[in-house]
């Protein structure tokens, strides 16, 4: 089944090919919004199928997976009904504004939010010197917008999303929690 919700072109205008485990939440987000009716794939649709697609995302959470469940739980919530405040509605976190992105065709398919963290992760990816972009790079991409849908879903879920934003900062004290075991502890 072919997406109705069209590709925007950043993933064709990188030199970065996403991991496999990205490339399935990008097009399960992709998915999902069509699914549930929305106009544009969000910043929490990205979310709920990163934590469902890449384990490293999973990981990332120092609640373990009790808050794992918790957060995948709010984002069912929200598909079943908890979106409801949002439906007929574009996302738009203030960092670009919502009409000139669609006007310009910027957005088309995604929301101004989740297009901005699209193209932040493929950013991230290449300051760090890796030759792929991965789940940690978008993670990282939708917590540093405060004001996003994915981080609203966060909060109420429970996770400090400041305290998540330092620990992806720096991927080699997550590479070092992961390696161990266990998720790193509160600082």
């Amino acid at each position: 089944m072919q997406s109705r919700t069209p590709d925007i072109g950043w993933a064709k205008a990188a030199e970065e090919e996403p991991t496999a485990e990205l490339a399935a939440a990008i097009a399960g987000a992709r998915r999902r919004a069509a699914r549930d009716g929305d106009r544009q794939a969000d910043t929490a649709h990205l979310l709920h199928t990163l934590l469902e697609a890449d384990p490293q995302c999973r990981a990332a959470f120092d609640g373990g997976p009790a808050q794992v469940a918790r957060l995948l739980g709010y984002l069912v919530q929200r598909t079943i009904g908890y979106g409801l405040r949002w439906s007929g509605t574009v996302e738009d976190s203030g960092a670009l504004p919502a009409l000139a992105a669609l006007s310009s065709g910027r957005a088309s398919g995604w929301s101004p939010a989740a297009t901005d963290a699209l193209r932040e992760a493929y950013a991230r990816a290449r300051a760090r010197g890796a030759a792929r972009v991965d789940g940690l790079d978008l993670l990282a991409a939708l917590v540093r917008d405060h004001r996003c849908r994915a981080v609203d879903v966060l909060r109420r879920a429970g996770v400090d999303t400041c305290l998540l934003a330092m620990r992806l900062a720096d991927p080699r004290r997550l590479e070092r929690a992961a390696a161990a075991g266990c998720p790193e502890p509160r600082a």
